[in-house]
């Protein structure tokens, strides 16, 4: 697979307060490519500019991503974090399950496991009645009520590859991604099933409007490479 001169990028970041903010991002757009992080790190991961405000009350995450880390071990699948608080963080937890945290207790779900293949996944929630879900391959799991009423901050750190700590340094090797991952899109509402499908399906799609891949902004930091889907 072909590695673009992004992959060597080491990327320049400003701290505001205790977090890591982007200074300016170095790249823009993803469109036909992925992220591999190689190995596993306390120093390597992708910030993300988000295209608006993320004080959200509802959403749907979506992204394609594969692993080769065994289930027993936690790995994060995307950290977003306020100054005080994990806003959403989504989790791969050491019994399998996947999970999603807003500001507390998260609540998880038993999906069918991450491996070695790709797989499309994506989360939707929304503030009014707390549904959440996860879709799986374009099919949804069982709805859960999860913080109804609860709506995310804006303000924060969006980080792929690691799970940013309260201090600048707690960065958790046995907690970084492994693996791949591409396609990360997301929206400020809840997209209907045959919106999901056809993302899935890499059919014509609504363009997200808090993060699209396409035209998204980000920097490179440690050892992540950007690779040419082939």
């Amino acid at each position: 697979m072909p590695v673009s001169a992004a992959s060597v990028s080491v990327g320049v970041l400003c701290v505001s307060g205790w977090f890591l903010s982007l200074c300016s991002a170095g790249h823009v757009g993803l469109s036909g490519r992925s992220l591999v992080f190689p190995y596993e790190t306390d120093f390597s991961f992708v910030a993300l500019l988000p295209q608006k405000e993320m004080a959200l009350s509802a959403f749907t995450l979506c992204l394609r991503v594969a692993t080769e880390l065994p289930e027993e071990r936690q790995v994060i699948l995307f950290a977003y974090r306020t100054a005080d608080y994990d806003e959403l963080n989504v989790w791969r937890e050491k019994d399998g399950r996947v999970s999603f945290y807003m500001s507390g207790d998260g609540v998880s779900f038993q999906l069918p496991p991450l491996t070695t293949f790709r797989t499309s996944l994506c989360l939707t929630w929304e503030s009014s009645t707390g549904l959440s879900a996860f879709w799986v391959e374009g099919r949804r799991s069982a709805y859960q009520v999860y913080k109804p009423g609860h709506s995310i901050r804006p303000n924060g750190t969006v980080l792929l590859g690691q799970d940013p700590d309260k201090d600048l340094g707690g960065l958790e090797a046995v907690q970084s991604f492994v693996g791949e991952v591409t396609d990360v899109n997301m929206w400020d509402r809840v997209l209907p099933r045959s919106a999901i499908q056809a993302w899935h399906h890499g059919h014509t799609a609504p363009k997200g409007n808090v993060f699209d891949w396409a035209t998204m902004e980000y920097e490179l930091n440690g050892n992540v490479m950007v690779v040419e889907e082939d």
